[in-house]
């Protein structure tokens, strides 16, 4: 279990820091998507404006939009922007490419390895945040996604500050805070195919404090593959979860990333609507994800 200083505001016991967080986090909070956006002219080389409104748009809501008029096909892209945050250390996953950065996309029916992943089709994709099957020493803090080419209609994502969801379950219910921090709140079962483990027993918090302070939050909506806690107040607390995502909040922001646009954050929590392709495979839907075990700098 994270450790979480005496005057945190995280921490359930000091109520006058939470009130005192509280109050700031949401003065002012945006009420658009388009509150987040930030227009950049080349992001292989952020101006000192450009950068510093993106890292304040992570430092107050965990998350920021860039749109930049580049569209070409250039992994270099978020390689670039993801080291003008100090974002170095990636998540090499099994289905990533050599380079670390994953292309999603819809996968070849030669590629069998990625089609039995929900990411890898024109699926829907429930409320999650990335990594939440990670052992809990390789957590992922940071989450970039860039656009090259949307897909012909859909692929519309939703956004949920981590920290806003925080907010309105202690506010309803600290007890369902508490639930969720427990070391065995969630979890994900082994990943075997074949009969080969690929992923033992993950379990773990909803919510922990990183050391520097930070919240993170660890998180899926789906119904399978997963065990939640069966005593009474957690499941309550994954039920008003559930009906928070599945809401109108005025704090869920919905859109789709063009091309030349990219989602910069702290590993917010978010989805993504399914999607209609076009019929030319060279146009189909692709986007770029970093994963990383570090927040954005400054932030």
């Amino acid at each position: 279990m994270s450790i979480i200083e005496q005057n945190s505001p995280f921490n359930l016991d000091n109520d006058s820091a939470y009130q005192a967080w509280r109050s700031q986090k949401l003065a002012h909070y945006p009420s658009t998507l388009s509150d987040l956006v930030v227009n950049i002219k080349d992001p292989y080389l952020l101006t000192r404006s450009e950068h510093e409104a993106i890292v304040e748009r992570c430092k107050r809501f965990n998350m920021a939009i860039y749109a930049s008029p580049v569209t070409k096909e250039d992994k270099a892209i978020s390689h670039e922007i993801s080291k003008q945050f100090s974002l170095t250390l990636l998540d090499e996953n099994m289905c990533s490419d050599e380079d670390s950065i994953t292309s999603l996309t819809v996968a070849k029916e030669t590629d069998k390895r990625r089609q039995t992943y929900i990411p890898y089709t024109d699926k829907p994709i429930h409320w999650h945040t990335d990594g939440y099957y990670n052992a809990l020493n390789y957590q992922i803090y940071a989450l970039l996604l860039h656009c090259v080419r949307s897909a012909k209609e859909g692929g519309e994502n939703a956004l949920l500050d981590h920290e806003i969801a925080y907010i309105l379950m202690r506010d309803e219910n600290p007890a369902y805070i508490e639930k969720l921090m427990q070391e065995d709140a969630m979890c994900i079962p082994p990943n075997i195919v074949e009969g080969k483990e690929l992923r033992p027993l993950r379990c773990g918090p909803v919510f922990s404090v990183m050391p520097d302070g930070h919240l993170h939050m660890r998180y899926t909506k789906r119904t399978r593959s997963i065990a939640w806690k069966k005593d009474e107040t957690t499941q309550a607390a994954v039920r008003f979860l559930e009906n928070l995502l599945d809401s109108d909040s005025p704090y869920i922001f919905r859109g789709t990333l063009q091309a030349g646009q990219g989602l910069v954050s702290n590993n917010v929590l978010h989805d993504r609507s399914g999607f209609v392709d076009f019929a030319d495979p060279t146009q189909h839907r692709l986007l770029y994800r970093g994963r990383f075990f570090q927040r954005v700098s400054g932030s």
